[in-house]
């Protein structure tokens, strides 16, 4: 589950906790959002950490050295030993 399913369950669990009157036999809604909205939470922190810890760039220890190209010339020898 990604960030935005996470988003989506703190959002269904908020609606059925705050924003509805429903009554059913059996279920307690409003329990029922605050378990959604919970889930939510430890996901988007579980999501977090988890990006967090894959967004740490390992530095080379040594330099990187790239090799120098010579121009080539024009009669298609390019060390100077042509004829």
């Amino acid at each position: 589950m990604g960030l935005g399913g996470c988003i989506i369950l703190i959002a269904v669990g908020a609606i059925l906790t705050f924003a509805t009157d429903w009554d059913m036999e059996g279920v307690n809604l409003d329990l029922v959002g605050v378990i959604l909205m919970i889930v939510g939470l430890i996901g988007v922190t579980t999501f977090s950490s988890i990006a967090r810890r894959r967004r740490v760039v390992m530095r080379p220890s040594a330099p990187v050295v790239e090799e120098q190209r010579q121009p080539h010339r024009r009669d298609g020898y390019s060390d100077g030993y042509g004829a």
